[in-house]
């Protein structure tokens, strides 16, 4: 038995998934033509209280399209220093939009308005205009962190009184609101434009969608075409991501659950330093006197998945796959491997 939690990611259509997938009506989305898409667009739009929204292969591209459309060269964006904007889209605010970071040193991820006021640069000419915020929920390099919406307002007046604008990289943020009880409607309210993953936790195969208001999305298909994101009969895609959100949004809470309780059994073993909080599916763990490389081939060859994130850090990500079973045999090897 594989149990494979390097990431939510490595989810697979079920066979409920793909029958939707194989009848999906399909069409020439580059024209605007497949309904699918249209009505995958449509529905998440409706959901945050978006005017509209682009489907697009991965949430890398929602982002970059993002500050792609909220910049010009010479801004810059504000974020967290772990932030997946910065981290993982291989210096796309750079290559594709030639905007500089401003880094700040959050809390698991999260950034607090004060320290976006703080950031905000003067008018001279030989500085970057502070221009974007974006916001990450949950957080990846955090720990699956999150904003909570008080918080989420806070940073937005400060975006307001200063003329920002803010994005959230929404790549889990299912995973947060079925912890807050926080409605799609109340977070699309305080954002400029929002990526929603489907590809993760959710469960489809392939999928983010960018949402924002008719302009801006009406720009964003066109940097989508120029970043080869238009994907011709794409409703056999989106008809996947439709049924996730249709099926798989109040599960997500059985993989926090998960993840809390193997935070909590890791917080005990004695190779354990520390444990990041966990907030919803992510557990990040220190290790006391091995690297995390070793400790992650040690696993591999129990036929247990993981992550280096870091010298001496170990990343588990649950999702739907990782079944009862599963998490009774991981628990049995990470407490042989404690004795």
């Amino acid at each position: 038995m594989k149990i494979n939690l390097i990431s939510d990611t490595v989810t697979k259509p079920t066979k409920e998934m793909k029958k939707v997938m194989l009848e999906a009506l399909v069409g020439d989305d580059v024209f605007g033509e497949d309904p699918s898409v249209n009505h995958l667009q449509s529905k998440l739009a409706d959901m945050f209280g978006m005017e509209a929204g682009l489907f697009c292969p991965s949430g890398t591209m929602t982002n970059q399209i993002a500050i792609k459309v909220h910049t010009q060269p010479l801004d810059e964006l504000i974020c967290d220093k772990t932030s997946h904007v910065y981290q993982y889209e291989t210096a796309g605010y750079a290559y594709n939009s030639g905007v500089g970071v401003n880094l700040i040193d959050g809390d698991y991820g999260k950034i607090t308005a004060e320290q976006v006021q703080k950031s905000i640069k003067q008018v001279y000419d030989w500085l970057p205009i502070s221009k974007l915020v974006v916001l990450e929920n949950s957080t990846n390099k955090g720990g699956g962190n999150y904003y909570e919406l008080d918080e989420i307002a806070k940073i937005k007046q400060v975006c307001d009184d200063n003329n920002l604008v803010l994005h959230l990289d929404g790549a889990r943020l299912f995973n947060v609101l079925v912890e807050t009880g926080e409605s799609t409607i109340d977070v699309g309210r305080h954002f400029d434009s929002i990526s929603i993953c489907l590809s993760k936790g959710l469960g489809a195969p392939v999928g983010s969608v960018l949402l924002g208001k008719s302009e801006f999305i009406r720009k964003a298909r066109r940097f989508r075409k120029v970043m080869g994101g238009g994907m011709r009969q794409s409703g056999i895609l989106a008809a996947a991501c439709t049924y996730a959100l249709d099926n798989n949004i109040d599960r997500l809470k059985i993989d926090n659950n998960n993840a809390k309780e193997l935070g909590a059994l890791l917080s005990g073993l004695s190779f354990v330093k520390s444990v990041n909080p966990v907030k919803t599916n992510i557990v990040i763990f220190t290790l006391k006197d091995q690297k995390a490389v070793d400790f992650v081939a040690k696993l591999a060859m129990k036929d247990i998945i993981a992550a280096a994130f870091g010298e001496y850090q170990v990343r588990f990500v649950t999702h739907l796959e990782f079944t009862e079973e599963m998490k009774i045999r991981l628990f049995e090897v990470l407490r042989l491997i404690n004795d």
